[in-house]
Protein backbone atom coordinates (compact mmCIF):
# COMPACT_ATOMS: atom_id res chain seq x y z
CA UNK A 1 0.00 0.00 0.00
CA UNK A 2 2.54 2.15 0.88
CA UNK A 3 4.21 1.92 -3.02
CA UNK A 4 0.91 2.55 -4.19
CA UNK A 5 0.39 5.84 -2.62
CA UNK A 6 4.68 6.98 -2.85
CA UNK A 7 3.29 6.38 -7.08
CA UNK A 8 0.71 8.69 -6.82
CA UNK A 9 1.68 11.01 -4.82
CA UNK A 10 5.05 11.12 -7.75
CA UNK A 11 2.29 11.16 -10.61
CA UNK A 12 0.06 14.05 -8.67
CA UNK A 13 2.76 17.03 -10.36
CA UNK A 14 2.97 15.84 -13.57
CA UNK A 15 -0.92 15.82 -13.69
CA UNK A 16 -1.10 19.55 -11.81
CA UNK A 17 1.94 20.40 -14.50
CA UNK A 18 -0.23 19.52 -17.67
CA UNK A 19 -3.53 22.24 -16.01
CA UNK A 20 -3.66 25.39 -17.29
CA UNK A 21 -1.66 28.42 -15.25
CA UNK A 22 -4.73 29.86 -12.81
CA UNK A 23 -3.79 33.25 -13.53
CA UNK A 24 -5.21 32.23 -17.14
CA UNK A 25 -8.48 32.15 -15.71
CA UNK A 26 -10.96 35.04 -16.35
CA UNK A 27 -11.57 37.61 -13.10
CA UNK A 28 -14.73 38.76 -13.89
CA UNK A 29 -17.50 37.33 -12.32
CA UNK A 30 -19.94 37.06 -15.07
CA UNK A 31 -17.32 35.19 -16.90
CA UNK A 32 -17.02 32.79 -14.50
CA UNK A 33 -20.62 32.06 -13.31
CA UNK A 34 -20.57 31.27 -17.10
CA UNK A 35 -18.43 28.34 -16.61
CA UNK A 36 -19.69 27.39 -13.33
CA UNK A 37 -23.38 26.88 -14.33
CA UNK A 38 -22.44 25.59 -18.46
CA UNK A 39 -24.06 22.19 -18.79
CA UNK A 40 -23.24 19.62 -21.55
CA UNK A 41 -26.40 20.24 -24.12
CA UNK A 42 -26.66 15.81 -24.55
CA UNK A 43 -26.22 15.59 -20.67
CA UNK A 44 -27.74 18.13 -18.92
CA UNK A 45 -26.63 16.93 -15.52
CA UNK A 46 -22.83 17.06 -16.22
CA UNK A 47 -21.14 19.86 -16.24
CA UNK A 48 -19.03 20.84 -19.48
CA UNK A 49 -15.81 20.91 -16.73
CA UNK A 50 -14.28 23.96 -15.48
CA UNK A 51 -12.47 26.73 -17.02
CA UNK A 52 -9.08 25.06 -16.61
CA UNK A 53 -10.41 22.14 -19.01
CA UNK A 54 -11.12 24.68 -21.62
CA UNK A 55 -9.14 26.28 -24.24
CA UNK A 56 -9.97 28.91 -26.81
CA UNK A 57 -10.82 28.03 -30.47
CA UNK A 58 -12.05 30.77 -32.31
CA UNK A 59 -11.36 29.59 -35.64
CA UNK A 60 -13.91 26.40 -36.75
CA UNK A 61 -14.75 24.56 -39.94
CA UNK A 62 -17.63 22.62 -41.48
CA UNK A 63 -16.87 19.14 -42.38
CA UNK A 64 -19.61 17.48 -43.76
CA UNK A 65 -22.64 17.60 -41.03
CA UNK A 66 -20.58 18.77 -38.06
CA UNK A 67 -18.12 21.13 -36.47
CA UNK A 68 -14.20 21.06 -36.46
CA UNK A 69 -13.01 23.21 -33.77
CA UNK A 70 -9.46 24.64 -34.30
CA UNK A 71 -7.67 25.96 -31.08
CA UNK A 72 -6.13 29.40 -31.58
CA UNK A 73 -5.30 29.21 -27.89
CA UNK A 74 -3.80 25.61 -26.44
CA UNK A 75 -2.08 27.32 -23.00
CA UNK A 76 0.87 25.13 -23.89
CA UNK A 77 -1.51 21.53 -23.64
CA UNK A 78 -2.78 21.66 -26.62
CA UNK A 79 -0.54 22.98 -29.80
CA UNK A 80 -2.52 26.41 -31.45
CA UNK A 81 -4.21 24.90 -35.09
CA UNK A 82 -5.05 21.56 -33.23
CA UNK A 83 -8.41 20.09 -35.34
CA UNK A 84 -10.87 18.76 -32.90
CA UNK A 85 -13.79 17.23 -34.22
CA UNK A 86 -17.05 18.53 -32.33
CA UNK A 87 -20.50 16.65 -32.59
CA UNK A 88 -23.20 18.17 -32.69
CA UNK A 89 -25.01 17.49 -29.81
CA UNK A 90 -21.82 18.99 -27.99
CA UNK A 91 -22.33 22.41 -29.84
CA UNK A 92 -23.80 25.23 -26.76
CA UNK A 93 -26.42 27.61 -27.81
CA UNK A 94 -28.70 28.11 -25.01
CA UNK A 95 -26.45 30.00 -22.74
CA UNK A 96 -24.67 32.70 -25.21
CA UNK A 97 -20.98 33.32 -24.66
CA UNK A 98 -19.82 35.94 -22.99
CA UNK A 99 -15.94 34.98 -23.20
CA UNK A 100 -15.39 36.88 -27.07
CA UNK A 101 -13.70 33.60 -27.73
CA UNK A 102 -15.08 30.32 -29.23
CA UNK A 103 -14.55 27.98 -25.52
CA UNK A 104 -13.85 23.99 -26.50
CA UNK A 105 -14.25 22.25 -23.47
CA UNK A 106 -12.64 19.01 -23.32
CA UNK A 107 -12.37 15.99 -20.84
CA UNK A 108 -8.80 16.59 -18.89
CA UNK A 109 -5.45 15.58 -20.96
CA UNK A 110 -8.26 14.00 -24.35
CA UNK A 111 -9.24 15.59 -27.13
CA UNK A 112 -12.52 14.56 -26.11
CA UNK A 113 -15.25 17.26 -26.11
CA UNK A 114 -17.28 17.85 -23.58
CA UNK A 115 -19.07 21.23 -25.05
CA UNK A 116 -18.16 23.78 -27.60
CA UNK A 117 -19.28 27.44 -27.65
CA UNK A 118 -18.72 28.66 -30.88
CA UNK A 119 -17.47 32.71 -31.21
CA UNK A 120 -20.64 33.50 -32.83
CA UNK A 121 -22.65 31.59 -30.06
CA UNK A 122 -22.92 35.41 -28.13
Amino acid sequence: MRYLIAAFLLLCPTAVAESKDPSQWSKDVTIQRWYQTLMQPDNPRQSCCGESDSFEADDYETEGDHYVAIITDGYGTWPNGTRVPVANTKIKWDKGNPTGHGVLFLQPGTLTVCCYATPSSG
